[in-house]
């Protein structure tokens, strides 16, 4: 099956070209995946949002590994005109995020709750990720490269 000739998802639909994406573009390819962006509409985004203006692009971001041609689908929704580098910069951090759910998961009993309503489950929720997010900083204090440790010596000479 060629770049060109690809059939997404069993929908029937002829997709088009793929681009082969840069390195580094997902986190662990060698080399980028293959990549396509197929527009849905253009949509007012006054319509879903007040404080937006202008015309929104709903579309899909479709990423297809190399190795065994498996293809992920990402629902977008961006400014006309957004370049697919970009679509694919945003998408990227996407790992990361998945990777601190399931730190916060393991560490701090994200998903250990009993909660039977709403409230109690957004508390819950907020409390985990705040705590979170502190270990988080006090972990990159922690790893951070020590200062440089001056002499009284040495900040004499430095004053003359």
């Amino acid at each position: 099956m060629g770049l060109g000739d690809e059939r997404a998802a069993g929908v029937g639909v002829v997709w088009g070209a793929f681009e082969r994406g840069g390195s580094g573009s997902f986190a662990g390819a060698e080399r980028g995946p293959d990549l396509r962006f197929r527009k849905l509409g253009d949509v007012d985004a006054s319509e879903y949002a007040e404080e937006r203006t202008g015309l929104w692009t709903r579309g899909f971001l479709i990423r297809r590994t190399i190795a065994d041609g498996e293809m992920a689908f990402f629902s977008t929704w961006c400014p006309v005109g957004t370049r697919l580098k970009v679509l694919v910069a945003v998408e990227g951090h996407r790992l990361a995020i998945e990777d601190g759910f399931e730190a916060a998961k393991n560490e701090l009993g994200l998903d250990h709750n009993e909660i039977r309503s709403w409230h109690g489950w957004h508390r819950h929720v907020s409390l985990v990720m705040l705590a979170f997010a502190m270990l988080a900083a006090i972990r990159h204090r922690a790893n951070a490269a020590p200062l440089k440790k001056t002499s009284p010596m040495s900040l004499r000479r430095q004053r003359r």
